[in-house]
């Protein structure tokens, strides 16, 4: 009995992520009084407001200090993919430049010409550059920051952004630091790098604390190798100040460099799954066995091709992929199994559905424990069970997928 009110609290809380509390006592009292289609317009209005929920991320930087280099690296492209920002060491344009994610649009990266580029002071810089667009901003040094760095900083956060310092290029300062060091020894070379790298963290920490900024959040990245020093850390931080909505959507979007991102993924996008099922339910509260596939399919294979692109698993995210980790793409590709993979077709689905229809009890007490709300409204014998239960077998066959990819890609256990 324990375990079930744990549950359920559990469920509730994630429904909120989506849902506020008075809208799920809306879904109550709108099924009471108009039954399941006045349910599946609020559903439906859901969904839609979450598909165009936008974010927006502002990188600014003095020219030349890695900006361009950086938001590809956070969109998991190479300078020569198509859509990825133009590097170079001047600035190329007076007004924000917004790079869309590749597969997902709304999420948004700006390049900001550096303020050192205009003639403007940090409050008329931040009014041209459109202040209020972003979610948050991300300052860009590759070397000390400077006194510009600062201003801005304690403009954006005197209008109450958050705002993140990043050292770039620390590639570049370890393959200066090997030149230099007669060190053979790779074990105690490491502790020369580790031990520089403190050197320069500590360094802007303290500039960064004199100049007003108590316990400053400071990244040491290089883009060119997201998989090492703080990118993953950095990512881990913005992904801690974003509101429930918005720290989803920026997980979503974030380049598959490790296991732990892929898991982060799956916990999300199961997530998802009771409102697709709602939506199956909502088009025809059908018993199993008729499965009303008119609604369910489309419903199906739009959330399937949704998943995998999240996952990284379309074809043009594989080949991102492979670029990045100097891999034939053929080699990814070789280890990705399954049905879910290829086209998505009727047939697919109805092989998935018969497989389904032989739901267990638990499973059954498992969705409606999982979503209370949506479950007490569709019960166990509507198309609701069904979508439920393929959606969450083809999330977990596209998760170990993405799983086995990201260790073939960067040769990790």
């Amino acid at each position: 009995m324990g375990g079930s009110s744990s549950r359920e609290q559990e469920a509730e809380t994630e429904t909120s992520s989506f849902f506020t509390q008075e809208e799920l006592s809306k879904l109550k009292s709108d099924f009471e009084t108009g039954g399941v289609k006045k349910v599946k317009l609020l559903i439906e209005k859901k969904v839609t407001d979450l598909d165009k929920t936008e974010l927006n991320i502002a990188v600014t930087g003095e020219s030349g200090t890695g900006k361009s280099t950086f938001i590809n690296a956070m969109r998991g492209l190479r300078k020569d993919d198509p859509g990825a920002a133009k590097s170079g060491t001047t600035e190329t344009s007076m007004e924000p430049t917004g790079y869309s994610h590749p597969t997902l649009p709304n999420v948004r990266y700006w390049d900001l010409p550096g303020m050192g580029t205009t003639q403007f002071t940090a409050a008329k810089y931040l009014r041209k550059m459109k202040f209020k667009r972003y979610d948050f901003f991300i300052i860009i040094s590759n070397c000390r920051f400077k006194e510009n760095d600062v201003k801005l900083a304690k403009e954006i956060k005197r209008l109450g952004k958050q705002f993140y310092f990043i050292r770039s290029k620390i590639d570049a300062e370890i393959y200066s630091m090997k030149k230099e060091e007669k060190v053979i020894n790779e074990k105690l070379l490491m502790k020369v790098i580790n031990k520089e790298l403190e050197k320069i963290r500590n360094d802007t920490v303290k500039r960064l604390t004199d100049a007003g900024f108590p316990d400053p959040a400071v990244f040491l990245i290089s883009s060119l190798e997201p998989d090492r020093f703080d990118f993953i850390r950095l990512n881990e931080g913005l992904e801690g100040d974003l509101n429930n909505i918005k720290k989803r959507i920026f997980v979503l979007n974030l380049p598959n460099l490790n296991v732990e991102i892929v898991q982060k993924k799956y916990k999300i996008l199961s997530k998802f799954i009771w409102m697709f099922a709602a939506l199956s339910g909502a088009c025809g509260a059908a018993p199993v066995p008729g499965f009303s596939l008119a609604c369910d399919t489309s419903i199906l294979i739009g959330a399937i091709v949704y998943f995998r692109k999240c996952l990284g698993l379309d074809d043009a995210s594989l080949q991102r992929l492979a670029k990045r980790a100097g891999k034939p793409v053929e080699e990814l590709k070789a280890i990705v199994k399954g049905p879910l993979l290829g086209e998505i077709s009727t047939d697919v689905i109805m092989r998935l559905s018969w497989g389904a229809a032989a739901v267990t009890i638990s499973a059954v007490e498992f969705a409606l424990n999982f979503v209370p709300v949506i479950g007490s409204i569709f019960g166990a014998s509507s198309s609701f069970l069904m979508t439920f239960k393929i959606l969450s077998d083809a999330l977990n066959d596209l998760t170990e997928n993405a799983e086995r990819v990201v260790k073939v890609a960067f040769e990790t256990d």
